[in-house]
């Protein structure tokens, strides 16, 4: 099997595993109890919140532990829009938000917000004199995510959170494909919210953070118990937090080494891709990109043919976001940076990371280079190119 789904979720590294065990075997213990038996499980809390600060320059006491990315940011613009009503009841965000945002949206819109959706360029940026425009006295949020799940591209998190701050307004990012992976500091960027998911960086499923400036005022999503200082209630995860900040150390240790070289196997995927298939577009801002990030759409073709024969040659890759993959419409990203549907439908997210070698990334090309031919070969409309064009 080639895994090359890497912006879906990670394979657990060994490392975290390690760290985790002990957790779920030995020290056990549920770390709201007042016996000394769970000052071990949390201890290791602690420590995993300082680990996790420590990737993006923040105060271990801003860590929140989550679920994961979707509940955090749920809780960012839900908990924000609740605690601010005094203001106003006015959010920003982007069109190529993932749904755990754009639905979020809907559901505050159904209770009397108003949401501004901005625009992005061909690339899928966000332009920071469009959220500029769009402040207005009553605008309590700004959520511009840090990169793109599906086509990769990193917005101007910097200059759009001056913007923010200069207005005394909240600004959110939904870092769940870019923690661990490019550099983030929370300070610089002038973040007051951002979310992560451990699944993300070779962590587990299940747990994630929204980072919390100290003195930014958002509500309580989960009510219960005490955890989280009373923020966020419920058993912690202990097994999961332990993992999640191990997953941020080796993140942050790998940093400078694995950057490079996963970008290195990108750029060669994409330069094969280009060079040896016609009728082919890539995705995305060429520069401003994650990494392991490749997006391209093949003409004349049905995404969902391509998946299934790739499946078929043992090689997994996805249509856009793994939260959608199941949808027969085309991706609200991709017709968001101006794509008409007949192209959009013929999408592929080949999503690289550390565990992968260019021999996979070389096999993968080839592979394409027998499907896209045969897929084609049934198209109609390819057949009426072919006979126009010669």
């Amino acid at each position: 099997m080639i895994y090359m789904d890497n912006a879906a979720t990670t394979r657990m590294s060994e490392r975290v595993f390690e760290a985790m065990r002990p957790y779920m075997m030995e020290n056990y213990a549920n770390a709201a109890g007042t016996y000394s038996f769970a000052a071990k499980s949390s201890a290791a809390i602690e420590h995993a919140r300082a680990q996790i600060a420590k990737v993006i320059g923040a105060k271990a006491n801003e860590i929140v532990f989550t679920s994961g990315g979707t509940e955090s940011d749920n809780w960012a613009l839900k908990g924000v829009v609740a605690a601010n009503a005094a203001k106003g009841r006015h959010i920003i965000t982007s069109a190529i938000e993932h749904h755990a945002i754009l639905h979020s949206a809907d559901a505050l819109k159904k209770q009397g917000c108003e949401v501004t959706i901005l625009p992005v360029d061909a690339d899928g940026l966000v332009n920071p004199a469009d959220v500029e425009a769009a402040i207005r006295p009553d605008t309590v949020l700004i959520s511009i995510m840090a990169a793109n799940n599906e086509i990769g591209s990193v917005q101007p998190l910097a200059e759009i959170g001056e913007i923010a701050h200069r207005h005394g307004v909240i600004f959110h990012t939904d870092a769940v494909q870019a923690f661990g992976h490019i550099p983030m500091n929370v300070d610089e960027m002038h973040i007051d919210l951002l979310s992560a998911s451990a699944h993300k960086f070779h962590g587990p499923k299940g747990v994630g953070i929204l980072y919390v400036r100290k003195g930014t005022k958002i509500g309580v999503f989960m009510d219960g118990g005490a955890q989280e200082k009373r923020r966020r209630a419920g058993t912690s995860n202990v097994p999961g937090i332990v993992g999640m900040g191990e997953a941020a150390q080796a993140a942050m240790e790998a940093m400078a080494t694995e950057l490079p070289a996963v970008q290195a196997l990108r750029d060669h995927l994409i330069a094969r891709i280009e060079s040896e298939i016609p009728y082919v577009k890539v995705n995305g801002h060429r520069e401003k990109r994650l990494p392991g990030n490749v997006n391209v759409c093949f003409r004349f073709i049905e995404g969902e043919g391509m998946l299934m024969l790739l499946d078929a040659a043992g090689i997994c890759a996805s249509s856009g976001s793994a939260c959608t993959s199941g949808s027969l419409d085309p991706s609200h990203v991709l017709l968001a940076i101006g794509l008409p549907h007949e192209i959009a439908h013929g999408s592929l997210r080949l999503s690289l990371g550390e565990y992968n070698t260019r021999e996979e990334v070389d096999e993968v090309v080839e592979q394409l280079k027998v499907i896209i031919p045969r897929l084609r070969s049934m198209s109609p409309l390819y057949e009426d190119f072919v006979r126009n064009h010669q």
